[in-house]
């Protein structure tokens, strides 16, 4: 037997439990891993309150590496040994050791090691689609991205930057912003001091941005969309402040003719072909030495309510990892 951090209800971090599990031999397509990491991220605490809904109870974490240690029928390109990680369900990496689905792994290349794996597959490849595929952004071009001092923001600046493009970050505080800037951003609004809108029209000359990221939700919504260039696209990923309200879609007539999207990485990544392509341009550019990724906090894994506890309070900055 081994251990996992589980779920049996919905609720605040108290509802997470240290528990003994079975593992069990992997099936047809299966692999089984001794976990070396799992990264901690703001859709675990979706899962764990029930703002995204799933069948009860439940292993929480949707990223991590770890050693292969056995493989199930059908599995040709993942061997015994292996390193592999994964920012995909099915959910269970908050856990000692686990099976997982060996089409949604990819095995790890020399450089890349397991714990900055686990830091980086779902934060980096949200990054991926955002920057290569939702939008593409062009050298040359000013864009906004809200939550610049998290773990996708602290990516993204340096990706962005390595692209060409000049970034506006918002932030909480001043000790978040320094942070930022370390990281490629341009320019660091701190929205608790400063009208986000009215900075980035300054930093525009009036113009605005041609697309913003918002992983923030209902508190940057409104005035995100004020922000965009006429024919601008709204990125919204995520709801770290709750969930975007209803609105009328005529206001994005009256702004500007504005454009939403509302990605997902299991959409960006669905086909295998698509996964493989984004994991290799991530290590590449960490490879590279643009992106650089620090692991600012670690928790052990038995410890995980804490961990969320801090990352709801927006106490961590950058990747966090829950170690076994």
């Amino acid at each position: 037997m081994v251990h996992a951090i589980r779920i049996h209800a919905n609720g605040g971090p108290e509802v997470m439990k240290w528990e003994e599990v079975e593992v069990g031999a992997p099936g047809p397509g299966q692999i089984r891993l001794k976990v070396s990491a799992a990264g901690l991220n703001y859709l675990d605490t979706y899962h764990r309150s029930g703002l995204y809904k799933l069948p009860l109870p439940l292993t929480l974490g949707t990223e991590g590496s770890g050693v292969v240690t056995a493989v199930g029928d059908g599995v040709s390109d993942i061997k015994v040994g292996d390193r592999v990680a994964y920012a995909s369900a099915p959910l269970g990496a908050y856990a000692e050791e686990r099976l997982m689905q060996a089409d949604r792994c990819v095995v790890l290349p020399e450089g890349i090691d397991d714990r900055l794996a686990a830091a980086i597959m779902l934060k980096g490849m949200t990054t991926e689609y955002l920057l290569l595929r939702t939008y593409k952004v062009q050298p040359g071009q000013t864009i906004l991205f809200h939550a610049a001092a998290g773990g996708v923001g602290l990516i993204f600046g340096q990706w962005a930057r390595a692209l060409g493009a000049t970034v506006i970050g918002t932030v909480g505080s001043d000790d978040k912003a320094k942070l930022a800037r370390a990281h490629g951003y341009d320019h660091v609004i701190n929205y608790r001091t400063e009208n986000f809108v009215e900075k980035v029209k300054e930093i525009t000359k009036g113009a605005g941005v041609p697309v913003v990221y918002d992983g923030v939700g209902k508190d940057t919504w409104a005035g995100s969309l004020d922000c965009l260039q006429p024919f601008g696209l709204m990125v919204s990923f995520g709801n770290a402040s709750g969930p975007v309200p209803p609105f009328d879609v005529s206001t994005l007539a009256g702004k500007g003719s504005l454009y939403v999207t509302r990605p997902t990485l299991v959409t960006y990544t669905a086909k295998r072909a698509d996964l493989v392509a984004s994991a290799k341009a991530l290590f590449e550019v960490v490879k590279s030495g643009k992106v650089k990724v620090e692991i600012p906090q670690t928790y052990a894994l038995k410890d995980a309510a804490r961990a969320h506890a801090d990352l709801e309070a927006r106490k961590t900055t950058g990747s966090t990892l829950l170690l076994p």
